[in-house]
């Protein structure tokens, strides 16, 4: 790709500027004076006489002026000729460019494919993309809040239906939640993160039949999630089964007394449920001077069910009246829902309440943490065991990590050591406490399965989860079902959708796009002029060796690969909850693929590149329409 410079100035050749013009040539012609004639020679003579030789001197004079009024008529009309042309000229160069640009108008053929009447369409009703350009183009903003609010390490997915905890409700958190909510409603708006959620929307709402299974499972999974109809007349009745499996539970009288560990490890294996605390996958942060590109199981504090805030003047977290009135409330009417006799509701709701509690003042944000140093401290998973017993360390990170085989002897990282030790002593107390303790243990995972099923059951459940968060004080975005179910099907089926983007979307042109824009890059760089040689190539080294690519699966190069990734998963185009159970467990395993991954996992709704320790990759989400197709004009 190369750009070539017009110059514009005009500029004087040389003979011009050695030799200038008579300053004649600048003035007008002298006017000519015209006297009235004799009437004639006779009476010229008369009136008067000369000498002979007197008269020829008059003759030669007569001749003279003949030639001088010869002269001036010339170059009058000679000056009239030039004015005339000039003036003929400027006209048809005037008439000429308006003529050329009317017939280069009439034959310019406008793009009519359907990609250019939709951007045409897109863009026509947008703002400004320049009025914000976080939104649109490639840009850090808010780069340092993040990394303060996150602490550096990884952030965990989240699980929908979990309240928002108070603590975390700063200041400057707040404002960052307007402007998010803000720019999620402005629906006309032309955010690029809204657009490729509804290019992934047109692409699994197509009638299409595709010869690959994954993709069709893909499809029946999405088309499951709309289904609220079937949702709704299931109720709580898989719910329901699904505890029955799991040795049912004390609040329905029903319950097997499985070991604790055991239902921990079940939850986190099987359905993506972290009650007690959180794990993600991730490096250290304390080695990114090196080039080091090994993972680490990060264990945090988990995401608490029961609304809390932080103390600045005890440095402790704590409940207040007046958000657990509506957390009891919401509490007893799930119980309500799996048909919790009346009588039993209010002692397991209390002691589940109790138990969160504790769990709670444990807990801290993650600002306090780091002023602490007590992010990213490294230990031995039997140096951990150590220091919180009531958990098989071992027997739970194998269980979330299968099929990896993990021993005693490696290290994991924690976010918050008192925590988890503090953790360790309350599961403990309950755990000798009589039967009641141990059923309040597993009621409490119980519900935290509930929160985190929550999205594939009927809406009472879910209506019951906004009220809480309404009546905290928090602001609830009303999300579209087809935008909620876009997400979860990213959730397990990324790499289809990654891969449905690069067959739509031209990914030998996209990459011929990256390739030429580095290019341009490395021309220009090499036109500055830098300070000394070794500055220069220095730069240039560094350059080379972060080469841009397309983000995308490597493990995944065509339909094949991805039907037998998929072969094990069946789908139904009906009964979403069973669907979503698949999913969970799919999250899972492809969660514990990150911790032996060389590479950086393609994020399919991402639409920023990402500089990562062996290059720039640029995600296929930012080349859909109206930005890119393959359709527009080169």
């Amino acid at each position: 790709m190369s750009q070539t410079t017009i110059e514009l100035q005009p500029q004087q050749s040389d003979h011009l500027k050695s030799h200038p013009e008579p300053e004649s040539r600048l003035q007008p012609p002298p006017q000519l004076q015209l006297t009235e004639p004799p009437q004639n020679s006779h009476q010229l003579q008369q009136q008067n006489p000369v000498q002979p030789g007197q008269q020829l001197l008059n003759t030669d004079h007569q001749e003279d002026s003949v030639c001088v009024k010869h002269q001036r008529l010339f170059g009058l009309l000679l000056g009239f000729f030039i004015g005339t042309a000039i003036l003929g000229l400027v006209y048809y160069i005037h008439h000429g460019l308006h003529a050329g640009s009317r017939n280069n108008a009439a034959h310019v053929v406008p793009c009519l494919s359907l990609a250019c009447q939709w951007a045409a369409a897109r863009l026509s009703m947008s703002t400004d993309p320049f009025t914000q350009p976080c939104d649109y183009f490639v840009s850090t903003c808010g780069s340092k809040r993040l990394l303060l609010k996150s602490g550096g390490r990884h952030k965990s997915h989240g699980i929908l239906g979990h309240s928002q905890n108070l603590m975390y409700r700063s200041a400057e958190k707040e404002r960052q939640n307007k402007r998010d909510h803000r720019r999620l409603t402005e629906d006309t708006n032309l955010s690029r993160k809204a657009v490729l959620l509804q290019y992934l929307r047109g692409i699994l709402e197509t009638n299409h039949s595709s010869s690959s299974s994954a993709v069709q499972k893909t499809k029946d999974f999405y088309r499951s999630c709309l289904d609220t109809r079937s949702l709704e007349a299931a109720g709580a009745e898989p719910f329901l089964r699904l505890i029955q499996k799991l040795g049912g539970w004390a609040v329905s009288g029903q319950w097997n007394k499985l070991d604790f560990n055991y239902t921990l490890s079940l939850l986190m294996r099987e359905y993506g449920t972290f009650p007690f605390f959180n794990l993600y996958i991730g490096k250290d942060q304390n080695e990114t001077g090196s080039k080091r590109t090994k993972r680490y199981i990060q264990i945090d504090q988990p995401d608490l069910l029961i609304p809390i805030e932080w103390s600045n003047k005890t440095q402790k977290s704590r409940t207040k009246t007046e958000t657990l009135r509506p957390f009891l409330a919401s509490c007893q009417s799930y119980l309500a829902f799996l048909g919790s006799p009346p009588s039993m509701r209010m002692l397991h709701v209390g002691t589940f309440i109790s138990l969160s509690s504790e769990l709670a003042v444990a807990a801290s944000p993650v600002e306090y943490r780091m002023l602490k140093g007590q992010l990213y401290q490294r230990m031995t998973i039997r140096e951990l065991q150590s220091l919180a017993p009531a958990i098989d360390w071992l027997g739970c990170l194998q269980a979330a990590f299968h099929p990896l085989s993990l021993t005693e002897d490696d290290y994991v990282l924690l976010h918050n050591l008192p925590y988890i030790i503090q953790m360790s002593h309350i599961i403990n107390k309950w755990l000798h406490k009589s039967e009641m303790g141990n059923s309040t243990l597993h009621t409490y995972m119980v519900l935290n399965l509930l929160h985190t099923l929550m999205p594939a059951m009927d809406s009472r459940f879910s209506e019951t989860a906004k009220n809480l968060s309404l009546a905290l004080g928090n602001t609830e975005e009303e999300v579209p079902r087809w935008k909620h179910c876009v997400l979860e099907t990213k959730r397990g089926f990324d790499s289809v959708l990654t891969h449905l983007l690069s067959e739509r979307n031209a990914r030998r042109e996209t990459e011929e796009i990256i390739e030429n824009v580095f290019f341009a890059f490395i021309s220009k760089i090499s036109e500055l002029k830098w300070k000394d040689q070794k500055s220069f190539q220095t730069f240039i080294d560094k350059v080379y060796t972060s080469p841009p690519r397309l983000w995308s699966s490597e493990e995944i190069s065509d339909e094949d690969d991805l039907d037998l990734l998929f072969s094990e998963v069946t789908v139904s185009s009906q009964g979403f909850f069973s669907n979503y159970l698949q999913l969970l467990s799919l999250w899972q395993k492809r969660h514990s693929k990150l911790l032996a991954a060389q590479t950086e996992a393609a994020n399919t709704l991402s639409v920023t590149p990402s500089l990562v320790s062996n290059g720039l990759l640029f995600p296929m989400g930012m080349f859909i329409p109206p930005l890119f197709h393959p359709t527009y004009p080169k």
